[in-house]
């Protein structure tokens, strides 16, 4: 009772593929000549009333049972039937919306921008499952994500992907969220929806580029377990990090290694740490001059990321529709266009001088600019430290579960021979009981 009651502590805290579709002009353009103003851009709000609370109530109910049946139930049967209620309710039902994975750019565009409210219930979808994972490791990814659900359901000959090309696929997530929230920020896209690859799945409609890249990571899901989740989703990457101090974590034995090796056959996702021993003295040498090595190039690192990024801020900065409106009356106003477009014409409608739109997309550029810079920084320095980490080897005397990588999916409690004897005694003083 007591690890259950630990499960309610949370609950105090809260109660570049698609392209737009294209329309038959059935009407001609409206008249601007009469004070037309130029709309803004709006957000879709998520449901409102009381529709949106029980959404809430069922987050936080999938997140609490989840927690209770990875880290005490220990039940992989039980986690799987969750996985299918959440796919079923949060994917097909709710339609992949509220999504905590995309409600990360409501918190930025909010952070950013004091004009624009967040609703409370895209508050909560954010912030409940960190909070769940600051605690109990990622059983938000294991049984409630609907992303992450329908990957699970599809890993069926999975095959093991080198330490290696796994830490450097994990680059692309991190680059994926930083995209993300600087088009969030500048009030440019919410890129994260608009390109998530299973939202077409779920909806039973959409954007034909965009099922097909859902259909490939699902195909490829086959063979590598959840290929979005790890390599990809942006949101993994706050988990990831949380679930590294997490207070309770996933352990795969109940008791003491036995060194069987059966858990690593089973983890489908690559975040079994092996055992590992002392190294050689020959070997613990050249590693103090590598790791050594890659500590002074930090620096060089992250200048030449900000470097490399610094040349796509103009492409990003487009995202932004000022932008593109400028750029468009930039070449109207040039003559290198003859024709004219919705929106220019809707600008001109407006009466606004041009100038002020200039002035305006050039300060979104510079943000944008900036921007870019910070993110190539940090993409540098990530890469640095992930060489420094690999260049360290730690002392482990057992197989256990990584912090960061573990999905808490709990395939490996069903092979680990300590489990099965728990279980046994378990079973077999309920029927003494009797």
């Amino acid at each position: 009772m007591k690890r259950i009651g630990l499960l309610i502590i949370p609950a105090v805290f809260f109660l570049f593929l698609s392209e737009p579709v294209s329309g038959v002009e059935r009407f001609p353009p409206p008249d601007f000549e009469s004070g037309y103003e130029l709309p803004q851009t709006t957000y879709a709000p998520a449901r409102r009333g009381v529709y949106e609370y029980i959404d809430v109530a069922v987050l936080l109910c999938a997140l609490s049972l989840s927690s209770y049946l990875v880290l005490v139930k220990r039940d992989r049967r039980a986690i799987f039937v969750l996985t299918v209620f959440s796919l079923l309710y949060f994917g097909f039902w709710r339609k992949g919306c509220v999504c905590a994975i995309g409600a990360t750019q409501n918190i930025v565009l909010a952070f950013f921008d004091n004009s624009y409210a967040v609703p409370f219930a895209v508050v909560l979808f954010f912030l409940l499952p960190l909070v769940f994972t600051l605690f109990f490791g990622r059983t938000f990814c294991a049984a409630v994500c609907p992303l992450g659900a329908i990957q699970d359901l599809v890993v069926l000959k999975p095959t093991a992907v080198p330490l290696w090309l796994e830490s450097a696929l994990r680059l692309l997530a991190y680059l994926y969220l930083g995209i993300a929230v600087l088009l969030a920020a500048t009030g440019s896209a919410f890129i994260i929806c608009r390109y998530d690859p299973f939202v077409s799945f779920f909806r039973l409609t959409g954007n034909l580029n965009i099922l097909i890249a859902g259909g490939c990571l699902l195909v490829i899901g086959v063979f590598i377990g959840r290929p979005y989740c790890r390599f990809l989703c942006p949101y993994g990457v706050i988990l990831r990090q949380l679930s590294r101090v997490s207070q309770w974590r996933v352990k795969i034995t109940p008791d003491e290694c036995i060194n069987c090796r059966l858990c690593e056959d089973s983890c489908p996702f690559g975040a079994i740490n092996k055992s590992t021993a002392d190294w050689p003295r020959r070997d613990y040498n050249k590693s103090k001059t590598r790791l050594a090595i890659l500590i002074i190039l930090l620096p060089v690192l992250a200048v030449s990321g900000a470097f490399a990024t610094a040349a796509t801020s103009g492409w990003l900065s487009r995202a932004h529709p000022t932008v593109r409106l400028a750029d468009r009356i930039y070449l109207e106003q040039s003559g290198n266009v003859k024709d004219t477009t919705d929106a220019s014409l809707a600008f001109r409608g407006t009466g606004k001088p041009i100038d002020q739109l200039y002035a305006q997309a050039a300060n979104i550029q510079d943000k944008t600019g900036f921007g870019s810079l910070v993110l190539g920084a940090f993409m540098g320095l990530l890469v640095g430290l992930k060489l420094i980490k690999h260049s360290v080897r730690r002392h482990r005397t057992d197989y256990e579960a990584d912090r960061a990588g573990c999905l808490a999916c709990g395939r490996c409690f069903q092979y680990c021979p300590r489990e099965h004897v728990r279980l046994k005694k378990i079973k077999e003083a309920i029927q003494g009981n009797k």
